[in-house]
């Protein structure tokens, strides 16, 4: 009996599978492949995170022997009024763009001079990424050496070009801030440039040579030519430089722990006094809470912008 035969008595032709469809039974071998990445995930992100929401809403504290209770939103309302932590808050905001701005412009025009065609670029490529190579606590033991108010490199530079007698750079009220950005800024720099050189390297370069050829000058190139293969790669490590300088701590920590008189005092530095100084863990939680909100702002915000300019016009 043919085929035919048989779909003319049935009726109906038998129902032909469109291209790509699932078939029953694919989805078990694929979350299969996806659980080795998601185990992780769970267990060290999402896990935390939920314990973290949990305790935020108790009055968890240090000591064996001390009940916890639940306290609902108790440690939020309190931390409506927490002019210290909202202080804290400021800082870490003037701490992110401190850093996150200038750290961008410099890494741009590092990363432009790279691409160019100059003897030894090898070399000079190696040496940008070196501050990118040491540890947090590394980079800020060394830049306290170098802001040292008796020996370091920075006062006695200025004792020797007769432009005073140096100061404690990391105590003063008003230049511990700026010289705790500046540490910021070189750390970051070199991660900056590696990804701002390579967005720069996959523009073709026919674009380039046909604008030269039409008589655009270095700006005009850069700003028709450059900048507009460069922004979506500027707008993601900016977003990223962004969120990563805001939840610092390692850094700072080592350079000033949070002083002169809370000056550097960082969202981060303040949860984790609360947390280990004094021994507020529920507090501290929703300090953290309050923290992964505006990170999941920022996020929403960086994919938004993403989105729309990958949009077809």
């Amino acid at each position: 009996m043919t085929s035919a035969t048989i779909t003319e008595r049935s009726g109906r032709a038998s129902p032909t599978p469109r291209p790509g469809a699932r078939r029953p039974g694919t989805d078990h071998g694929a979350w299969f492949l996806v659980l080795p990445a998601l185990i992780p995930i769970l267990v060290l992100s999402v896990g935390p995170l939920l314990y973290g929401i949990a305790l935020s809403l108790t009055d968890a504290q240090s000591g064996r022997t001390r009940a916890t209770r639940w306290t609902g939103t108790l440690n939020f309302q309190d931390l409506l009024h927490d002019t210290l932590f909202w202080e804290s808050f400021r800082i870490g905001l003037l701490w992110a763009g401190g850093v996150t701005v200038p750290q961008f412009v410099l890494a741009l025009g590092l990363a432009l001079l790279l691409n160019q065609n100059l003897r030894l670029r090898w070399a000079a490529r190696a040496l940008a990424i070196v501050p990118w190579a040491m540890p947090e606590v590394v980079v800020g033991i060394m830049w306290r050496l170098v802001y040292h108010p008796d020996a370091g490199v920075l006062n006695e530079t200025l004792r020797d070009l007769g432009l005073g007698d140096g100061r404690d750079w990391l105590s003063g009220l008003a230049t511990a801030l700026p010289a705790v950005i500046v540490v910021g800024i070189w750390s970051g720099l070199p991660q900056t440039t590696v990804v701002l050189l390579a967005g720069l390297q996959n523009t073709p370069q026919e674009l380039h040579e046909a604008a030269a050829l039409d008589g655009a000058g270095a700006w005009r190139r850069f700003r028709t030519v450059t900048w507009p293969a460069l922004r979506p790669v500027a707008l993601a490590v900016t977003a990223l430089q962004l969120i990563w300088n805001f939840n610092s701590f390692a850094l700072v920590y080592v350079l000033t722990s949070g002083g002169p008189g809370g000056r550097t005092r960082l969202p981060m530095l303040f949860a984790y006094e609360e947390a280990f100084r004094y021994g507020q863990f529920g507090y501290a939680a929703a300090m953290g809470c309050v923290m992964v909100a505006v990170i999941s702002v920022m996020l929403s915000l960086y994919l938004v912008g993403r989105l729309r300019g990958g949009a077809p016009r």
